[in-house]
C-alpha cells in the first residue's frame, strides 16, 4: 500500500521540515535566552502592538492556558508587560516594554537568515507560506465539524 509508505505521509513530511526549521532558529535563540513559543508571542506583539492572552492565543492557534505561562516568563524576562483590561478586570493584556521592542530587529535578522537556510527563492516561499496557511485553515475547519 504506496499511500502507506513514509515518504508518501504529508503528515511526515510537515513533522521532518519543522524539526528542521526549529533546529535553525534553536542556536540564535538558545543565545537570547529564548525558546521558540516566546520568540512566536514577540513576533505577534511586535505586529499588533498589544493583544490579550486571549487573541494571542488565536493568532498562534495555542489555548490560553499554553500562552500564559509563556508571557509570564517574558515578562521575568523584561520583554513584556501584563495588565488588566480597565472595563473588564478578567482580560489580561500584554504589551512589549522597551527591551522587547529593542529585540525585533536582531530577530528580523535571525528570521532572515532561517528564510535563507530554507534555500527556498523568495517566491517559492511565499508560495510555501500561503499553501501551508491554507492546508492549516481547511484541516482546521474539518476537525471543529
Amino acid at each position: 500500500m504506496p499511500n502507506l509508505y513514509l515518504e508518501n505521509q504529508l503528515c511526515f513530511s510537515l513533522y521532518s521540515a519543522t524539526h528542521a526549521l526549529l533546529r535553525s532558529y534553536k542556536p540564535d535563540l538558545d543565545k537570547l535566552n529564548l525558546t521558540y513559543p516566546q520568540y512566536l508571542v514577540l513576533v505577534a506583539l511586535w505586529q499588533y502592538k498589544q493583544l490579550s492572552i486571549k487573541e494571542i492565543a488565536e493568532k498562534l492557534l495555542l489555548e490560553p492556558a499554553t500562552i500564559t505561562p509563556v508571557v509570564k516568563r517574558l515578562e521575568v524576562k523584561k520583554l513584556t508587560k501584563r495588565t488588566r483590561q480597565k472595563d473588564d478586570e478578567r482580560v489580561v493584556i500584554v504589551s512589549l516594554t522597551e527591551e522587547g521592542l529593542n529585540l525585533r530587529s536582531k530577530l528580523s535578522e535571525v528570521q532572515k537568515r532561517v528564510a535563507c537556510d530554507t534555500g527556498l527563492s523568495d517566491a517559492a516561499f511565499h508560495t510555501l507560506n500561503k499553501t501551508l496557511s491554507e492546508l492549516t485553515r481547511n484541516v482546521s475547519s474539518k476537525s471543529v465539524d
